[in-house]
């Protein structure tokens, strides 16, 4: 896939949450991504039970999951308690289809590590197996209405 498309399809997805988590969600919704790539994440929810800072990772391949994180994702992972790598499967016509938290510590194992001072990984791609991913966005739960879509609480939609 070459990194236009993949870009095209990252932006839905991020939007497509970014929409779904303002609707469904107490609190505040924020796009930190659209005035700063610096971060290490896309989207700030904040409400007084809790907070989350969702790094978002899209795809239309419903069998295999693979994503780029940067080393300022990572290291932002590794800094920040409320961060999480959330990914969005939608359909081929970019609508949302399911949402799953990658953990942790799954993420670290996997990384590259920097073996010398002279050297150091600044993006790597990550091959995530089916089983990994945890349906919805399990740190969210608490502030999200009742109403709020099957694919926020874990449940994929056709």
């Amino acid at each position: 896939m070459d990194t236009e498309e993949r870009s095209r399809i990252g932006t839905a997805g991020e939007l497509a949450l970014l929409h779904l988590l303002a609707e469904s969600a107490t609190g505040r919704v924020e796009h930190v991504a659209a005035w700063s790539d610096g971060h290490g994440y896309d989207i700030h929810v904040d409400a007084d039970q809790c907070s989350a800072h969702l790094e978002v990772k899209s795809t239309v391949r419903a069998s295999r999951l693979t994503v780029y994180i940067s080393r300022n994702e990572y290291e932002t992972m590794l800094r920040d308690p409320f961060w999480e790598l959330v990914t969005v499967r939608l359909s081929p016509g970019l609508q949302l289809r399911a949402v799953a938290v990658v953990p942790r510590d799954w993420i670290a194992e996997h990384v590259p590590s920097d073996r010398t001072t002279r050297g150091s990984w600044e993006s790597c791609r990550l091959d995530i197996p089916p089983e990994v991913p945890i349906p919805g966005i399990p740190s969210i739960a608490p502030m999200l209405a009742a109403t709020a879509p099957a694919a926020l609480k874990g449940m994929a939609t056709n």
